[in-house]
């Protein structure tokens, strides 16, 4: 049975990736498929620099504003709906180009990643160890599943009570599902990985959280917050959100909020590049700002010489 063709750009934050994917699109016959982890959310527009209309130039993008900032999605509801998005989007003779920066999200889509769906009410879980601070229910996790403690922050709860409760249902670590799996690629994918100097790409992250400022970001987020989202929806976890909650609560101003965007978000850049690089085999193209169809063109070739 062939593999179905897929293109994926990758990069960090701020780096094009929007655009390639949809000049591409408009060469190859193809369809979006946001890789992104939180432009599913509806409203949440400015702070996830979301895709607009005018952007798209009538390019089909899907897993773009499906949810309501108040429902959960996770990896495994992702690799479903995007394995069902790149077969339909096949069928129709189409190219699915997956576009985005969540690389967790991306792999478990387009690898053998599997996930052991427990039976129990994850409420329920939850209730056992309501009393536990982040600390101690990291410590539990870091003496069953010292592997997966060390891939996890401790502050994040969610993450940590999922491997607890993987590791009680199944009687597995986590880690060693993860370590049993061979992380083959189930479809003929190309990746494109677009890239910046270090300095450029992060005078436009800080660039781009002004333009975000001045677009409307804190009414978005304040609507948002009026509505009942709370710093522990995992919506509200996303960079751009999640740092205005020390400002409704009193803890800092306006400017710092700014400035926490700022340097989170050049954080994440860095994250990305180290994920993308040690995770696919990435094809890196040099982004030429002054001419962008320039760029386009030389990742335009590459894809087709390699018959995609």
């Amino acid at each position: 049975m062939m593999k179905e063709k897929v293109i994926v750009i990758v990069g960090p934050t701020s780096v094009g990736k929007t655009k390639m994917g949809v000049e591409l699109a408009k060469r190859l016959n193809g369809e979006i498929i946001s890789g992104d982890s939180m432009q599913i959310y509806k409203t949440m527009d400015i702070g996830t620099a979301k895709v607009t209309e005018e952007e798209k130039e009538g390019i089909v993008h899907h897993c773009v504003n499906i949810l309501e900032p108040i429902e959960e999605y996770s990896v495994k509801d992702f690799q479903d709906t995007v394995r069902a998005q790149i077969q339909d989007i096949t069928s129709r003779g189409k190219q699915p180009i997956i576009v985005g920066g969540t690389g967790l999200y991306i792999k478990a889509a387009l690898y053998d990643y599997e996930f052991n769906e427990t039976q129990d009410n994850h409420d329920e879980f939850r209730e056992k160890y309501k009393d536990y601070d982040n600390e101690q229910l990291f410590n539990h996790l870091l003496s069953i599943d010292p592997e997966s403690a060390r891939e996890l922050h401790q502050n994040n709860r969610q993450r940590v009570l999922r491997a607890i409760e993987i590791y009680e249902q199944t009687g597995q670590k986590k880690s060693d599902i993860l370590a049993s799996q061979q992380h083959i690629c189930l479809y003929n994918a190309y990746f494109v990985g677009l890239t910046l100097d270090r300095e450029v790409l992060y005078d436009r992250i800080n660039k781009r959280v002004d333009i975000m400022k001045d677009r409307g970001l804190e009414k978005e987020v304040t609507d948002l917050y009026s509505q009942g989202l709370k710093r522990t929806h995992q919506s509200m976890k996303a960079i751009g959100y999640k740092e205005w909650f020390d400002y409704f609560e009193g803890l800092v101003d306006k400017d710092t909020v700014y400035e926490n965007i700022k340097k989170h978000s050049r954080q994440y850049a860095k994250r990305q590049y180290t994920w993308f690089k040690n995770q696919f085999d990435v094809h890196w193209f040099e982004v030429n700002l002054e001419c962008f169809d320039e760029t386009v063109e030389k990742v335009f070739y590459e894809v087709t010489k390699k018959g995609i």
